[in-house]
């Protein structure tokens, strides 16, 4: 049998409160020794100030902080096991880049051999390894955000803080290296809790995700997890793209459930959802999980369609906008009952976004496993 994972930082039933404004309210999560845990939410959500109080820049209101089982009261940020990587990286510009990574050191009275030894490990770690007697000003912002690591990385801490990592780069960058980021924390093994509003950046690296909303916990979920199960409407709309439709629930069983949602048409489900029937509900549905039709596909629909019965996911509708994204093409479309539903299509040749156009008359379908039903 797997042994349960051991938690490195305990949050208990943790609030901060500035005056009459409640920024974390009545938070309890535990984060996994060797994990990559994200705190996902939008501006003003109170993730931040969640990392801070970690760090210990920020003192809880109530609740207490355990990390490595020890209680954090009273313990000043320099004596905690952790380090923290800012959104502005905070690279001092009048130091070498090795003296920048050396600077902690220097300040806890290690000896110069050893300081110079960890300095090398740690920029090889992060790629950098050559680059010591460079100045800040002489590197991309990708390249300073790496010392930034390497200063935090050699200070070896158990944990590792990084508020908005990756936001100051361009897109492309970003993406490499979320990748980077990724690798970095499987190779050193330490904890990494990153906050970030950008849903891309946590699906990519995290193993856990915890999504905060109005200073509470909305989901707490594997990337795959809360992508594909949010657990409430505010989840289901803002990670990722989706169609989101009122309904009354109009069959519930063990394994099989059914939605009327007015100007989309009948919805089925291939698994129970434990709401009363006729409850108010809502229908989540991605884009990418419809399957868009030209018209007089209509057997191949309905054969495509088998794991619902006639009448059900199925849809009619006219093209209203597209959006061509290169590896896929967004379309809006007006279906006939009145609703507007998003489309996504994958481009997997070069001439696959001629099919359609706007004003096209179409149909579409999705299978009983995609639709997820939101109770709140």
């Amino acid at each position: 049998m797997t042994e349960p994972a051991k938690p490195i930082i305990q949050i208990q039933n943790v609030s901060k409160r500035f005056g009459k404004v409640t920024a974390v309210d009545n938070v309890s999560l535990d984060i996994n020794a060797g994990e990559f845990f994200v705190l996902l939410g939008p501006s003003g959500c109170g993730k931040t100030t969640l990392l801070r109080m970690i760090a210990g820049f920020e003192l809880p209101t109530e609740g207490r902080i355990l990390i490595d089982g020890q209680d954090m009261a009273g313990i000043p940020p320099n004596k905690r096991p952790v380090n923290m990587v800012f959104q502005s990286y905070a690279v001092f510009p009048h130091m070498s880049v090795a003296d920048n990574v050396a600077y902690g050191l220097k300040i806890a009275g290690v000896k110069g051999g050893e300081i110079k030894d960890r300095v090398a490990e740690a920029l090889e770690l992060v790629k950098l390894g050559g680059f010591g007697e460079r100045m800040p000003d002489q590197m991309s912002g990708g390249q300073r955000q790496r010392v930034a690591l390497a200063r935090s990385l050699v200070m070896r801490p158990k944990v590792l803080l990084l508020d908005e990592p990756l936001s100051a780069l361009d897109a492309k960058l970003r993406a490499q290296m979320q990748f980077e980021l990724s690798e970095l924390q499987e190779k050193v093994g330490i904890t990494f809790v990153t906050v970030t509003h950008d849903q891309d950046e946590a699906l990519s690296m995290a193993c856990r995700i915890g999504v905060i909303n109005k200073g509470e916990v909305a989901q707490l979920a594997t990337p795959s997890d809360l992508y594909e199960y949010p657990a409430n409407r505010f989840v289901a709309d803002f990670v990722g793209s989706v169609n989101i439709f009122e309904g009354k629930l109009t069959l519930d069983e063990p394994d099989k459930a059914a939605v009327d949602c007015p100007g989309v048409g009948k919805i089925y489900l291939n698994h129970g959802v434990t709401g009363p029937h006729g409850a108010d509900v809502w229908i989540a549905l991605r884009p990418e999980k419809i399957y868009l039709h030209v018209p007089g596909e209509g057997k191949a629909v309905k054969a495509a369609a088998q794991d619902a019965p006639d009448g059900y996911n199925f849809a009619r509708g006219k093209i209203k906008g597209m959006s061509y994204l290169g590896d896929i093409t967004l379309f809006e479309i007006e279906l006939d009952g009145g609703a507007r539903i998003r489309v996504s299509r994958p481009n997997l040749s070069r001439h696959d976004q001629e099919d359609f156009t706007w004003d096209d008359r179409v149909s579409m379908h999705w299978r009983a496993d995609s639709p997820v039903v939101l109770l709140g």
